[in-house]
């Protein structure tokens, strides 16, 4: 008697089909979900070996338009940097994986959710934490967290045996060096021999970019167009490309990045369990398109609407890396970032060369910049005098809290 129906993320890849057919032998039905989000994989033969398994039914989603518009480029308009460095390719793919693992769940009447997780990793919560947000009385099996999986599969070599056992074809390796995670915006290298902070990351391991050494020795420059925040146009001032939709704009910044070597990043993070961990991450189109929106933000928003804004997205990146994306905290938030985006209108020009985006030029019809007020050969209707007070006012409490440190240095002096 099957213990209920259950859809489990599919990859294809050696974890999700042991646990696929594990769940099989534990008496439940599995559907299949594979997401597409612009890794390359063959989607048709994961299909096939799902099927082949014993999957009663297989469910490709493309979600690539869906992931660009409503996922990268809000966090990109709200700066949601991890810890100042990291764009967040993984953490930002997360929720729309869970949102439509849901949905599809909820169309298959199915009463269980699946994910190949680890219990170290922040995937687990990410998903989880959107599961639950997204249907409140939706059952978990995570086989990682589960002591019955755990006693059969203690690692890696156990899987693979395993397989063969069940003669599940694998295309793992005992002996690959790491592992990646990859999609639209970014893909990862970790563990392995990268969980070695000290040691160098092969070259052989980067796959999206070019090594910035041999990047071209001539630089490109691209121009991209935004309306409130959103990039609506993108032209190559060199060879007249030109792209207009948000899907093929971000795959055209993935293929001219990488091939200038932008958007690498090696670094030690702090998971949200508590673990460090060091990832190595190349991220091209994202990195151009986050230097880009900065930039014409500092044409076109207002000084006191930046400060709170980057305030704002300390706070946003360590929900989104944390699998609060699906949150009335980040709704809030959000709200305040759309707002802060409305007139963020321009051009921005990027100069690509040698691992650098690098904006050269910016113009925009909104812009608060005034050429005449910021000259220092026109006076342009500011009065220099005023500066005296404006300076006096503010020093006041300077000038108060020097008094009160001699005063104090005095009577120390004295009473000494």
């Amino acid at each position: 008697m099957s213990k209920g129906k259950v859809v489990l993320a599919y990859s294809g890849g050696l974890d999700t089909s042991v646990i696929l057919k594990w769940l099989l032998e534990e008496g439940y039905e599995v559907v299949a979900y594979l997401a597409d989000i612009g890794q390359q994989e063959d989607f048709e033969a994961a299909k096939k070996k799902a099927l082949a398994i014993g999957a009663s039914s297989v469910y490709i989603e493309d979600l690539k338009e869906e992931f660009v518009t409503n996922y990268i480029i809000p966090s990109i308009q709200a700066n949601a940097v991890y810890e100042g460095r990291y764009l967040q390719g993984t953490a930002v793919a997360r929720p729309l994986i869970a949102k439509r693992h849901i949905e599809i769940a909820e169309r298959e009447n199915a009463e269980f959710v699946s994910h190949g997780a680890t219990g170290k990793g922040n995937d687990q919560v990410r998903f989880e934490l959107s599961f639950y947000a997204l249907n409140p009385d939706i059952q978990v099996l995570a086989p990682w967290k589960m002591r019955e999986f755990l006693d059969r599969f203690r690692g890696r070599t156990d899987m693979l045996h395993y397989a063969e056992q069940h003669g599940i074809p694998v295309t793992a390796s005992r002996s690959k060096p790491y592992s990646e995670d990859e999609n639209l915006l970014h893909i990862s290298h970790e563990a392995g021999v990268l969980e070695d902070p000290n040691t160098v990351c092969a070259e052989d391991i980067y796959s999206r970019t070019t090594s910035p050494e041999k990047a071209p020795d001539t630089p490109e420059t691209i121009a991209i167009t935004f309306k409130d925040g959103v990039p609506l146009h993108i032209e190559n001032l060199d060879d007249g490309t030109t792209k207009t939709e948000p899907l093929d704009m971000f795959l055209y910044l993935n293929e001219i990045g990488g091939k200038h070597g932008i958007g690498r990043l090696d670094m030690v993070e702090n998971r949200f369990v508590g673990i460090k961990s060091r990832g190595v991450y190349e991220t091209p189109g994202g990195t151009i398109l986050h230097n880009a929106l900065r930039d014409l933000e500092g044409l076109a928003m207002d000084r006191e609407v930046l400060k709170l804004r980057n305030q704002f997205s300390l706070k946003i990146a360590e929900l989104i890396y944390n699998g609060f994306w699906f949150s009335p905290e980040m709704d809030f938030l959000m709200t305040a970032i759309y707002k802060s985006q409305e007139l963020i209108d321009g051009t921005v020009q990027v100069k690509l060369f040698k691992g650098v985006a690098y904006p050269v030029a910016r113009t925009s019809t909104t812009s608060l910049y005034d050429e005449e007020l910021s000259s220092m050969d026109i006076e342009g209707g500011y009065n220099q005098e005023d500066a005296e007070g404006f300076i006096k006012i503010n020093a006041i409490r300077l000038k108060a809290h020097s008094g009160i440190l001699k005063h104090t240095v005095t009577r120390k002096d004295k009473a000494a």
